[in-house]
């Protein structure tokens, strides 16, 4: 270890300045703690590690645009591009979330589709599309805990540390995001059932 530690402030003056070293120390600095919270997120060694390479090229393309504002915080602002390129992956995936409500209600759980009905699967599939909608329409804290608890199966413990809350601000987070859901849903299902989604 260095006994006086460039800063990271310092690495990307010197870079924006012309030194390319100074990011390769940028890069070998925090890349394991920018992969760690790609991977808690998508849990693909492969998909995490193109996340980090494309979580550092978006960081030169900002860097060398002059849009960064150096406030000393680089490490939180590249865990934040890192974080929103695999929350956004999530968009890419043809994957549905089963989004269960507070209640232990699924979204399609109380909807009578059969499997052999072509009508019902097509009712179905356009409810799994509205739902995807409505989800990319959440506020984003809201719109990250829901996937990463839903999509990736995560416990609240490990959303809290790859969000860097805590773990009652992501169980609230949460927990908005579902009333959310249920408000938007119950404009529209009762198209299909009345019976499970009153006005």
């Amino acid at each position: 270890m260095e006994k006086y530690q460039v800063s990271d402030s310092d690495l990307v003056s010197l870079y924006v300045h012309g030194n390319e070293k100074a990011f390769e120390k940028l890069v070998q600095r925090h890349k394991s703690k920018i992969y760690t919270t790609i991977y808690l997120i998508v849990k693909d060694q492969y998909v995490a590690e193109d996340l980090m390479q494309d979580s550092f090229v978006k960081a030169v393309e900002t860097l060398k645009s002059g849009k960064y504002n150096d406030e000393g915080k680089f490490l939180p602002w590249i865990l934040r591009i890192a974080h929103n390129l695999a929350i956004d992956h999530f968009r890419r995936d043809k994957r549905y979330p089963e989004i269960v409500f507070e209640d232990g209600s699924n979204v399609f759980n109380t909807l009578d589709f059969s499997e052999d009905s072509i009508e019902s699967l097509q009712i179905r599939q356009e409810t799994h599309e509205h739902l995807r909608e409505l989800i990319q329409r959440l506020p984003d804290p809201q719109r990250e805990v829901l996937i990463m608890r839903h999509y990736e199966d995560m416990s609240f413990q490990e959303i809290a540390d790859a969000t860097g809350v805590s773990i009652n601000t992501a169980l609230g987070r949460m927990r908005y995001a579902l009333i959310n859901l249920r408000k938007q849903l119950s404009k529209r299902v009762p198209i299909y059932d009345t019976n499970v989604y009153p006005r």
